[in-house]
């Protein structure tokens, strides 16, 4: 064997390998030792014994030193000291082919063999090569086989808290604890804390480190002090609460801060400060802007508050300003008792609340006291429950805007009818007044409807007593829907949506509309006006051949592009946002007047229309005509057996000849019974609906002889389906001269069914043609366009009964469906009708 000192191997690699070996050994066989001292370490950091019996920290204190003897000794019975030579085995370990165990060999055989010892010197290079190439040993320092609870963590982690929340120095203090010179080596001592209140977010003073004699601090801070040694040793004295303290001994003693004044610890290093509070001030809050009404009617109200340490909530009330209210018209009668309205205010989420303006934002809009007066106050509060006001603000309640004059009207009426139950009366008289003469007012028959509901609701309320609160809002909440109707519509036509948009953009100019408001109108106005175009566009695409533009002075067309139109949109909002109003009127007038103007123009080879197209237009009419008939038939039946009842009773069914109107011969005939010879006048009127009966058959007669399509089961189907239309207007002929409306009104349903059913055969056997001749495509375009029901609506497809247009949506659906059955109902169980009406009604809820 070689001397191990002068082998080939790194010094450094070799000392690291054992003195990891030596960290090995010593945790191995201290850990325990080490965990317990760690502990005592801990708890005397943390000043545990100031918290306990003198006895137990003893007794605490003699179990600590065995447990540390016994470990110690364990430890160093299980320690062995690692050798050289056992670090370099592992060293020797962790190297390919053992090359430290090569290098101390000797060859044992071949010795004299030249060739045998030159072989082993090579290999003896090689491995001292490799053993100057060794590392260090990593230690295995793993404990967790011997502390499988790892108990040494644990007592590390109490040292590490106790050296970050404990003091080194008070360790010291055991000392003190020993019998009979318990104060002999340290004198008594004490500790102090300042506790500001939490919400000022300061934090919190040492009072031992504070070398200002002056302490200035937030009023409601909570002072605590702790006194060690012998009691009496220390005293406080302090003038800063109402009653104040003088010589108290206590060991633990805390107060909360309310005035400025004195503290005075009086003993062994005794302390003197003169404490400065700074009250808490009351918010403040104000309104720092005017209410507007932003463009979807909320109301926005600027506000701005500060306090010394933040706001913590916010409220706002609003109540009726009734010395201000003009007391005219519904707000004559005395108003109901209702509550002030009371709002959160919106607080910063994040940031400052020390100083901040905000928006209040709410929608008021279907409140009673919607653009009324009202006092308007602010009300903030801090986290020490401080509450301050702001001066009323008076303004009217800002809240949606209806521009259109019947929308208006209604909301009018809603208000007073909130105002006061007592105007149950005078708002159905008003509304129905309104609605006397609907033709020319309402847009939407489905408007006119709810109105009529809404009336007879509110008029059945009113009948049988006082409305209660729940009637009252039920009826409010029909007005304000049917005004949203009225106000935003349900054209699905781009060209009245555009006129439409143009009106309201009108009269909120005329009406003095903000700034949001008349911006939101223009967005609108952009939107319709994009969708019309777009529809043209489309138009032109489908056609070929197609020109948009206006009519210029001379008749020659004048090009307009989608950015001129942009262009004169602009300068209108450009003009509104300067208050040059009346340019701006102007300027409208003209845009509507060039969109009046525009046209569309096809080319020469689409201007005819094919013999089918012609065929189904007459049909058309033919049906529209008999259903203005049978409208006008159905309107004399309730004017022949109850007179008093008005135009608008009958749900809007009211026909006129030859279209989707009313009646134009019973204008006026509603209410003007007296000294009349209404027999004689409903037989007059009877025998020209009879005569406008059989000239429509006549119509229909003509328009069967050159009817195409003839030759295919379409075809043939159409023509059966018209034959038994006129049969059936045959029958509604004779009946109208029999003075039998009831049966006149079914035999005309008959033929509008028929007529229906033959237009759907006759379009399917013009689609069917169509397929066979290639070229053809717009004919069903333009035959569809021009296919129109009764009311106006597009089939679902070619004559067929059904339509694919947006008619009541959701719940309304039912909801008329409802309405119209119970007014059936109702009727029918009036027995002072005539009994031939009551037959017919009786075979309406039969058939439905």
């Amino acid at each position: 064997m070689r001397d191990t000192q002068n082998l080939p191997i790194p010094k450094l690699s070799l000392w690291l390998t054992h003195a990891g070996m030596l960290a090995e050994q010593v945790l191995r066989a201290f850990w325990p030792f080490f965990s317990i001292l760690m502990a005592i370490l801990a708890a005397l950091m943390l000043g545990v014994q100031d918290f306990v019996r003198v006895e137990t920290v003893w007794i605490s204190a003699g179990i600590g030193l065995l447990g540390l003897i016994a470990t110690a000794i364990l430890g160093l019975r299980r320690f062995k000291l690692p050798t050289r030579a056992a670090a370099l085995v592992r060293l020797d370990e962790t190297l390919p082919g053992r090359p430290i165990q090569a290098l101390l060999d000797d060859q044992a055989i071949g010795a004299i063999d030249a060739d045998s010892v030159a072989l082993w010197r090579a290999h003896q290079v090689r491995m001292a090569a490799r053993a100057a190439e060794a590392e260090p040993v990593k230690p295995d320092l793993r404990l967790a086989a011997r502390d499988p609870y790892a108990i040494r963590y644990a007592a590390l982690l109490a040292l590490v808290v106790a050296a970050i929340f404990g003091s080194f120095w008070r360790i010291g203090s055991v000392a003190d604890m020993t019998p009979g010179t318990a104060q002999a080596a340290q004198g008594p001592s004490w500790e102090g804390w300042v506790e500001p209140p939490r919400y000022t977010g300061l934090p919190t003073l040492y009072l031992a480190d504070q070398t200002d004699p002056t302490l200035t601090m937030p009023k409601g801070s909570r002072i605590t002090l702790r006194f060690y040694g012998e009691i009496g040793a220390h005293s406080l004295t302090e003038t800063t609460t109402p009653l104040g303290t003088e010589d108290a001994t206590e060991a633990e003693q805390d107060f909360v801060v309310d005035r400025s004044g004195q503290l005075r610890i009086d003993g062994p290093a005794g302390r003197d400060w003169t404490l400065k509070i700074i009250a808490d001030t009351a918010p403040q809050i104000a309104v720092t802007g005017t209410a507007e009404a932003e463009a979807g009617g909320q109301m926005k109200l600027p506000f701005a508050a500060a306090d010394d340490y933040g706001i913590a909530t916010g409220s706002a009330r609003i109540e009726l300003n009734l010395a201000a209210v003009t007391r005219q018209y519904g707000l004559i009668a005395e108003p109901e008792p209702r509550e002030a309205i009371s709002v959160d205010l919106p607080m910063p989420i994040t940031g400052d609340r020390t100083d901040f303006t905000e928006d209040l934002i709410e929608d008021f809009s279907q409140h009673p006291w919607a653009h009324l007066p009202v006092k308007i106050t602010l009300m903030a509060q801090d986290a020490a429950d401080q509450q301050s006001m702001s001066e009323p603000y008076l303004t009217k309640l800002p809240a949606r805007r209806f521009f259109d004059p019947l929308a208006a009207a209604v909301i009018e009426q809603r208000r007073d009818l909130l105002w006061s139950r007592e105007n149950a009366l005078r708002v159905a008289q008003l509304l129905r007044a309104v609605s006397h003469l609907p033709e020319d007012l309402f847009r939407s028959d489905t408007a006119y409807l709810r109105l009529r509901v809404i009336l007879r609701r509110l008029e059945t309320f009113d009948r049988h007593g006082a409305l209660n609160v729940k009637q009252q809002e039920e009826i409010a909440q029909a007005l304000w829907d049917l005004a949203v109707l009225i106000e935003d519509g349900t054209l699905a036509d781009a060209l009245e949506r555009m006129r439409r948009a143009q009106e309201r953009l009108t009269e909120a100019m005329q009406n003095g509309a903000s700034d949001e408001e008349i911006a939101e109108l223009m967005q609108e106005l952009r939107e319709a006006t994009e969708d019309y175009m777009r529809q043209l566009q489309r138009l032109a695409q489908e056609n070929g051949d197609m020109q948009d533009g206006q009519q210029g002075p001379n008749g020659e067309t004048l090009q307009m592009t989608q950015d001129d139109l942009q262009r004169m949109m602009d300068r209108i909002q450009e003009l509104m946002e300067q208050g040059r109003m009346a340019e701006a009127q102007q300027a409208l007038e003209e845009f509507q007047q060039m969109m009046e103007n525009m046209r569309v123009t096809q080319g020469q080879g689409q201007g005819g229309q094919s013999e089918g197209q012609q065929a189904m237009e007459g049909l058309a009419e033919t049906l529209r005509e008999q259903q203005g008939l049978s409208d006008q038939a159905f309107r004399d039946l309730q004017e022949q057996f109850n007179p008093g009842a008005q135009s608008g009773e009958s749900q809007g069914n009211e026909g006129r000849s030859g279209g989707l109107g009313r009646g134009q011969s019973h204008e006026g005939q509603g209410g003007q019974g007296q000294g009349q010879d209404q027999a004689g006048e409903g037989q007059q009127g009877q025998g020209s609906l009879a005569d406008r009966q059989q000239a429509l058959r006549d119509e229909l007669r003509r328009q069967e002889q050159g009817l195409p399509g003839g030759g295919t089961p379409e075809g043939e189907a159409a023509r059966e389906a018209l034959g038994r239309a006129g049969r059936a207007m045959d029958e509604a002929e004779d009946a109208l001269r029999s003075d039998d409306l009831a049966e006149a009104i079914d035999r005309q349903s008959e033929a509008m069914e028929a007529l229906r059913e033959g237009m759907r055969s006759l379009g399917e056997a013009l689609a069917q043609n169509q397929q066979n001749q290639p070229g053809q495509g717009t004919e069903a375009g333009d035959m569809e366009a021009n296919n129109r029901d009764p009311l106006g609506r597009t089939p679902g497809s070619v004559g067929s009964i059904s339509t694919d247009d947006n008619l009541l949506q959701g719940e309304d659906v039912y909801r008329r469906a409802r309405e119209l059955l119970d007014e059936i109902r109702r009727r029918t169980g009036e027995q002072d009708r005539p009994q031939i009406e009551l037959d017919y009604l009786k075979r309406l809820l039969e058939r439905f």
